[in-house]
This record gives structure tokens, C-alpha cells and sequence, in this order.
């Protein structure tokens, strides 16, 4: 799994591509999630970047799988610490986490596998789910 500089757009990038991949497809409705939001302002990184990350995260993953595409998608937990510390600034980390809530309940399902990665990815940042106090950067999001 290739790495990202810490707090870079890219890393915070590839956590919500994660919660998109979470279920072992990214649908259309995450997509538009992304656009509706103004993810890539949020985390500012442009939208072709973005694009970008989720294609890598893909690839990564489909370079690593051993088992069936369904399972593929899920990630050990040292390697999910792992992409998780590479971003440690809280209002970052913040923006990430409500970004990742948005686009997990697109579709109108959350999966097992989506909220699994909502709650070790809130636990493992220290931040709760669904809180309604957002730093200033969040202020486009609408929880």
C-alpha cells in the first residue's frame, strides 16, 4: 500500500475512499455525495486528484487481495492504523470523519463494513460519530 505525507490532502483523501470501497463497490450516489459536499475544497485537493486516490486505493488493494473481491476490500487492522495515522490533525482528522459519515449514507445503506470503518475510524481518532460541533473547515457539510 503506497504511503502519503502526513495531513496531506491525499491521505485524508484516501480514508474517505476507503468508506466509498468499504462495501465493495463505489456507487454513483458517493460520487455525487462527494461533488454535493465540496469534498475536495473540504480537504483541498482537486477533484481529478481525488479521482486519483480512489483509483490507487483500488489498485492497492486489488494488488493485495487474496481472497474474493467482496473480502478484498477489507483491510487488517494494523494496516488501517496505519493509513489512519497519516492524518493526526484534529480539525483534519475532523473533517475527514464527517466526510466519510456523508458519503457512507449516500446511498441510503449504511453496510456492515461501512459502519465497522465509521466506528474504528472515530474510536481510533477519539472523535464521536454524528457530533454536530464542526471546526470552522466543515462548515460546508451538513450533518
Amino acid at each position: 500500500m503506497r504511503s502519503y505525507p502526513r495531513n496531506s490532502p491525499e491521505a485524508a483523501a484516501r480514508i474517505v475512499a476507503l468508506i466509498m470501497v468499504a462495501d465493495g463497490h463505489v456507487s454513483r450516489s458517493e460520487t455525487a455525495a462527494l461533488d454535493r459536499l465540496h469534498a475536495s475544497t473540504l480537504l483541498d485537493i482537486a477533484p481529478a486528484d481525488m479521482a486519483r486516490v480512489l483509483r490507487e486505493l483500488s489498485e492497492d488493494l486489488m494488488c493485495t487481495a487474496y481472497a474474493p473481491w467482496g473480502s478484498a476490500c477489507r483491510i487488517g487492522d494494523e494496516l488501517l492504523r496505519a493509513l489512519l495515522s497519516e492524518v493526526d490533525d484534529p480539525e483534519l482528522r475532523a473533517t475527514t470523519l464527517a466526510l466519510c459519515q456523508e458519503v457512507a449514507q449516500a446511498d441510503a445503506h449504511l453496510s456492515e463494513a461501512e459502519e465497522s470503518l465509521l466506528a474504528q475510524t472515530a474510536h481510533l481518532w477519539g472523535l464521536g460519530l454524528g457530533q454536530r460541533t464542526r471546526p470552522q473547515r466543515q462548515s460546508a457539510l451538513s450533518l
